[in-house]
């Protein structure tokens, strides 16, 4: 099996691109990143792009699936305009340009709470997204809407107060569908479906990223 990443530098990117180099049914990595990625490896291709100009790129992304798991925060984007470009921009123009050189199977890794419509921009952003992408015509469009991330070695302290917080309340019952969900246990989920053969979309709610 031949694999895109995009995003392989982010959290959950950095567990997939761990997996996926430790499976032998995975013949070849392709990832497309901004800066230099140095890990030796015969099977992976690293690729650096400039996100802005697709052209430039776009007829590399030929594989059997893609993964996709491109994300930023507010705080680093620094504007709603500049997070839009990379969570929503950037992974539309790799999805297009990913089935337009015939790749079949599609994953995307949304967010809990994605909706068009909903009031706050980050969900409503995931929302879009996820619209877009399956429009696209995948023959296996896979959608992941994991709960707040568990990051290994992760110090930023809004994420683990929030982790806290939400596992105090799953204690006692409620927000059982926002349980905090490491990464590793997101990327996984992401092989598995990647390589389940399933034909047409599926949105993976939280509370099933496990069984996925």
């Amino acid at each position: 099996m031949r694999v895109l990443v995009i995003g392989a530098t982010g959290a959950v990117g950095k567990d997939l691109l761990q997996m996926l180099l430790s499976d032998e049914s995975v013949e070849r990595i392709d990832i497309f990143v901004r800066r230099e990625v140095k890990i030796p490896s015969a099977k992976l291709a690293v690729h650096v792009v400039d996100f802005d100009h697709p052209e430039t790129w776009a007829d590399q992304l030929k594989g059997d699936v893609l993964f996709s798991c491109m994300g930023t925060t507010i705080k680093a984007a620094g504007t709603h305009q500049a997070q839009w470009k990379v969570d929503y921009t950037y992974q539309l123009d790799a999805a297009k340009a990913a089935r337009n050189n015939g790749v079949p199977t599609y994953v995307l890794v949304s967010s809990i709470g994605a909706n068009p419509r909903s009031k706050v921009f980050y969900t409503r952003m995931k929302g879009d997204l996820e619209d877009a992408v399956q429009k696209i015509g995948f023959e296996g469009c896979f959608i992941l809407r994991p709960p707040s991330l568990i990051r290994k070695g992760s110090d930023r302290f809004g994420e683990k107060a929030c982790v806290v917080a939400l596992r105090a309340l799953n204690a006692i019952g409620l927000f059982r569908s926002w349980t905090p969900m490491p990464t590793e246990a997101v990327a996984a989920a992401m092989i598995r479906l990647a390589k389940s053969g399933h034909k047409g979309i599926e949105i993976i709610e939280s509370q099933n990223i496990l069984k996925a």
